[in-house]
C-alpha cells in the first residue's frame, strides 16, 4: 500500500489561550492525501484553513498532534527543513520571490529549495540560462526575454506566476497554495488559475489549496474540504466533487452556519436559564 504524502492527525491550536483574545484555531483536524491528489480547503475567514498549512509547513507548531510529509514525522522540524519537501505560494505575489534580484536569480535560487544557507549561490552560466529561458516560457508571458528584469519590476499577475513556478522547479513532495491568487485582479487571478492547473496536471503534483473562492474550490481539485470554526466539517470527493456547483456549495455552507446560529441559541438561552 503507498504511504500518503501527507498525514496529520489530531491537530489542535489555540492563539493566546487563557486571555480575553482567546481564538481557537483548530479542533482535532485530521487530513490524509494520497500522491498527485489536489485537495481545496475552502472557509471563511477565520475557519482555520491558513492554521492548517502554516502547521503542515512549519511556521507554527500545533498544540497537539502530528504530521507527517512524505513518510517523515515532521512535527517538530523547523520550517526551513521542511522546505525541502514543500512548496509554497503565498496569497501575497512579493513574499515568494526576491523583488531586487533578476527573474533569473530568482529562478536559480528557487533551484536550490531546501539546501543549507551556505550553499546557496547563484550559478548563471549561458547553459543554465538556457534552461531556466525554457522553464519560464511555459507560463507563456514572454518572461524568458525578461531573464535579466528585476522581479520587483513585474505585474503582479506575472510575479504570482513566476511564484508558482519557483514553488514547483525543485518538484516538492507537497505544493500549498495559500489563497495565491486573492490579492490578484480578476484577468490576473484568471491567468493564474489556469496555470496553476496545468503544472499541476503537467507535473502529478500533490496539491493543498487553500481558498474563499466558492468558483475555485469547484473548478479545481478532486476532493473539496469545508473548514467552520476550526474543524473540517464536509469532505467532497468522487462523483459528487465532479459534478459539483457553486450553488450546492453555498447552499452547504448556509446549512453550515444556520446550524451554528442554532446551537449559539440554544447555549445562550442555556446560560440565561442557569444565571
Amino acid at each position: 500500500m503507498t504511504e500518503p504524502v501527507l498525514a496529520a492527525a489530531g491537530l489542535y491550536h489555540t492563539f493566546f489561550p487563557g486571555t480575553p483574545n482567546e481564538q481557537v484555531a483548530l479542533q482535532g483536524v485530521d487530513l490524509t492525501m494520497a500522491p498527485k491528489a489536489f485537495v481545496v480547503v475552502l472557509g471563511v475567514n477565520g475557519s482555520g484553513k491558513s492554521t492548517l498549512l502554516n502547521a503542515i509547513a512549519g511556521s507554527l507548531v500545533p498544540d497537539r498532534g502530528t504530521v507527517r510529509l512524505g513518510g517523515h514525522d515532521v512535527t517538530r522540524w523547523h520550517e526551513w527543513r521542511r522546505a525541502a519537501l514543500v512548496g509554497r505560494v503565498f496569497q501575497n505575489p512579493l513574499i515568494g520571490s526576491i523583488g531586487d534580484l533578476t527573474v533569473a536569480e530568482n529562478l536559480a535560487v528557487a533551484a536550490k529549495r531546501g539546501a543549507r544557507l551556505g550553499v546557496l549561490r547563484i550559478a548563471l552560466g549561458r547553459g543554465r540560462r538556457r534552461e531556466l529561458a525554457d522553464r519560464v516560457s511555459e507560463l507563456g508571458l514572454g518572461l524568458e526575454d525578461r531573464l535579466d528584469t528585476p522581479v520587483g519590476a513585474l505585474s503582479g499577475g506575472q510575479r504570482q506566476a513566476l511564484t508558482l513556478l519557483m514553488a514547483t522547479l525543485v518538484r516538492p513532495a507537497l505544493l500549498l497554495l495559500d489563497e495565491h491568487t486573492s490579492a490578484l485582479d480578476p484577468r490576473s487571478t484568471e491567468l493564474v488559475v489556469q496555470l496553476t492547473a496545468e503544472i499541476i496536471r503537467k507535473e502529478g503534483l500533490t496539491t493543498l489549496m487553500v481558498t474563499h473562492s466558492m468558483q475555485q474550490a469547484v473548478a479545481l481539485g478532486d476532493r473539496v474540504l469545508l473548514m467552520h470554526r476550526g474543524r473540517i466539517v464536509e469532505s467532497i470527493g468522487g462523483t459528487r466533487k465532479r459534478q459539483l456547483r457553486v450553488e450546492e456549495l453555498a447552499d452547504i455552507f448556509d446549512r453550515i452556519r444556520n446550524a451554528d446560529t442554532v446551537d449559539e441559541s440554544a447555549a445562550d438561552m442555556l446560560r440565561r436559564l442557569y444565571i
